[in-house]
């Protein structure tokens, strides 16, 4: 499997991104015959090989031709446009998933629709040839899946078109939300909109770099000079190992000796439908000669704050401990299935694209089950099965 992991440890913009893209092989010729196709004029494109605190890169720029201002363009200005070109169809809904995106934030933090946002900065020219222009590097480099680090978002303030903002905006923060972020004492705006967009509709995961077998290295920079660090992009290219996924959870853990089992198991619901991974209890002998539980939960780090209230909550544990493990798992993906009892969602566990789990999902099984009268185990072995004769 074409793997593509993005190093984003000086933060991330549109255009640092497409220039890694070319730097890691995406022909810059194509590229640019693919964007002159889009119906927008104006701009020039350039790119070039450069020297970014004595580290080479490339940079790509999108410099306006046009002294006029470009419009304040609205999501279905920016869908006829991408429509209107000749990009693939699966080129052209990935650009527009990154619009949309945007357009859900910027609508969230102005209060308006979704429809009548103004893009002012990420409508612009240069954001729509770098979102189209990373969409077609996607396709064009044959990437299957894409997973990026953490992301740091620097600090201080940054000037835009409503005047001086936090960092990060208040857009950015909403694009980000439930992504890993990276600790950093660089100040200035790190990761922009757009880069946040892009990544966050491409990214597969958040986290360290999996297991792959380096085939290409592309190195983008943009025009802030780094205080701190280097203001360079990395994305390595490369093909998926035969391993398991990795990735780093949180466990969180309390002991609890006064909890009925009603309780404890409505806890356990609530914490579940919160978003843990697992949640789970088991027998301990505590002090003073009493017989307890030991409550685990499994969680992202991003969601220990609101699991750990409910276990305050719903408990009368004076103390929750936690602890980071790495945690290594099959790459899933879901598939649907037609049985005689309707479809089924199965999921499938891989290791180096080789399946080694079938798991039809229980809560399809079972309501296919009450609603024809028959055992659990009957529809999940027809799911089995039909799973095989579709894979056969």
């Amino acid at each position: 499997m074409k793997l593509a992991y993005f190093d984003c440890f000086s933060g991330a913009a549109g255009d640092m991104i497409l220039a890694a893209l070319i730097d890691a092989g995406l022909p810059a010729d194509e590229l640019r015959d693919t964007l002159n196709a889009l119906p927008i004029d104006g701009y020039d494109l350039t790119i070039e090989r450069v020297t970014k605190q004595g580290f080479a890169a490339t940079r790509f720029d999108v410099v306006l031709t046009d002294t006029k201002p470009q419009p304040h363009r609205h999501l279905s200005d920016i869908e006829k446009i991408i429509r209107a070109s000749s990009l693939s169809d699966a080129v052209q809904d990935r650009a527009l998933s990154v619009f949309n995106r945007l357009a859900k934030a910027e609508a969230e933090v102005h209060g308006t629709d979704i429809q009548k946002v103004h893009f002012h900065e990420v409508g612009a020219v240069d954001a729509i040839i770098d979102i189209v222009g990373a969409s077609f590097a996607v396709e064009r480099l044959g990437i299957e899946r894409i997973v990026c680090s953490p992301l740091p978002t620097g600090s201080g303030t940054v000037r835009c078109q409503h005047g001086v903002m936090p960092v990060p905006a208040p857009a950015t923060a909403l694009l980000i939300k439930n992504v890993p972020i990276a600790a950093t004492d660089e100040t200035g705006e790190l990761l922009t909109p757009t880069g946040a967009a892009i990544l966050t509709e491409f990214a597969e995961t958040f986290g360290s770099m999996p297991a792959m077998s380096i085939t290409a290295i592309g190195t983008g920079t943009g025009t802030r000079e780094g205080q701190t660090r280097p203001n360079i992009l990395r994305v390595l290219l490369g093909e998926s190992a035969e391993s398991a996924e990795s990735d780093r959870i949180t466990v969180m853990e309390a002991n609890i000796d006064d909890a009925t089992p009603e309780i404890l198991g409505h806890t356990m619901e609530r914490l579940l439908n919160a978003g843990a991974l697992d949640a789970y209890c088991v027998p301990i002998h505590m002090k003073k000669s009493r017989p307890g539980l030991l409550l685990t939960v499994l969680a992202d780090a991003q969601r220990v704050p609101e699991l750990e209230r409910i276990v305050f909550e719903e408990t009368t544990t004076f103390g929750v401990r936690r602890h980071e493990t790495d945690r290594s798992k099959l790459a899933r993906r879901t598939e649907r299935v037609e049985t005689p009892y309707g479809a089924v969602r199965v999921k499938i566990g891989t290791l180096g694209g080789r399946v080694l789990t079938v798991a039809p999902e229980y809560d399809d099984c079972r309501d296919a089950a009450v609603r024809h009268n028959v055992p659990l185990r009957e529809v999940m072995s027809a799911a089995t099965v039909a799973w095989n004769v579709n894979r056969s």
